[in-house]
Parts: C-alpha cells; sequence; structure tokens
C-alpha cells in the first residue's frame, strides 16, 4: 500500500463526473488499499477516488470511531432514503472549512465490492452523511454546494429564531 496526494480546492478534477467501475483487476484493488491508507493517514471518515485524482466511481469510508467499519463502495447507488438531519461536514479536499448540510437521516446505498458483488448497505447519522458526501464527490459536487448558507433557516426551522 502507499499512500496517495488528495486533491485540494480549486483543482478542475473535483468538479468532474467519474466513470464506472468496469474492470475488477489488481489495480482497482490497489487503489482500494492505497486510499484506505491515505484516509486513515489524514483521519477522514471517507475518501472518493477522484479525491487522489482518480476519475472512477470507488469510495472508501469508516465512521467509526473505533475504525472497525471500513467499507469499498464500487460504482455505488443511493436506492433509499428516509428522513433528514442538518450537521456540520468538513471535506479533506477542503482542509480547515466546514459547513451545516441538509442530508438524508437514512440511506441505503447498492454498491459493488472488490470482486464485483453487488451488495446494500444502510448509513444512518454520519454514516449516512457520509454516503452522500462521498458519492456527491463523484459526479463534481463538493458539501459547499449543499451547505446551509443563511443562518435564518437553521433557526427557523430549530425554533431557536432569537
Amino acid at each position: 500500500m502507499a499512500t496517495r496526494n488528495i486533491v485540494k480546492v480549486g483543482d478542475d478534477i473535483l468538479r468532474k463526473k467519474s466513470r464506472p467501475v468496469e474492470k475488477f483487476d489488481k489495480r482497482l484493488w490497489q487503489l482500494l488499499d492505497d486510499m484506505k491508507e491515505t484516509m486513515y493517514l489524514a483521519n477522514g471518515v471517507g475518501l472518493a477516488a477522484v479525491q487522489v485524482g482518480v476519475l472512477r466511481r470507488v469510495v472508501v469510508l469508516d465512521c467509526s470511531q473505533d475504525r472497525s467499519d471500513y467499507l469499498e463502495l464500487i460504482n455505488p447507488e443511493i436506492i433509499d432514503t428516509e428522513g433528514e438531519q442538518r450537521e456540520q461536514e468538513g471535506c479533506l479536499s477542503l482542509p480547515g472549512e466546514c459547513g451545516i448540510t441538509l442530508r438524508p437521516a437514512v440511506v441505503r446505498v447498492k454498491a459493488q465490492d472488490r470482486d464485483g458483488n453487488w451488495c446494500v448497505y444502510k448509513g444512518e447519522g454520519l454514516k449516512a452523511r457520509c454516503f452522500c458526501h462521498e458519492i456527491d464527490h463523484l459526479d463534481g459536487i463538493l458539501f459547499t454546494d449543499r451547505e446551509i448558507k443563511d443562518v435564518s433557516e437553521i433557526q427557523n426551522e430549530t425554533g431557536s429564531g432569537q
């Protein structure tokens, strides 16, 4: 395994749409292994291939405190959502920047594993946000595009508009 450089905001690649993975081979497995190492070293909870300069629909994530829930998602698709949550997000490609976004509270994702087998995953809370955030990266969308900019929106919805 090896770490890869994380692409930062301002690089045009972050706004490009990633292509589906068609070959499940050693090259893909190396990318997955490198992304895992890079994500953990950067203390992130998720990383999309585009963030290491590869325009493929590949995501790794681990939202657990003890780093015991590592997942690899290849060609992921959100197939169902429930509820909503407004929480703070950050991004390894936008160091030092964070903001409040509106995301589903529960998300179901269909994706392939490193061998090409289809699986369905369910995420709630942080994991749901992470699924959405990383899949957005695959479509050239940054969390700042979904950021709630108007503080009165949050205050009005929470009932604390003072």
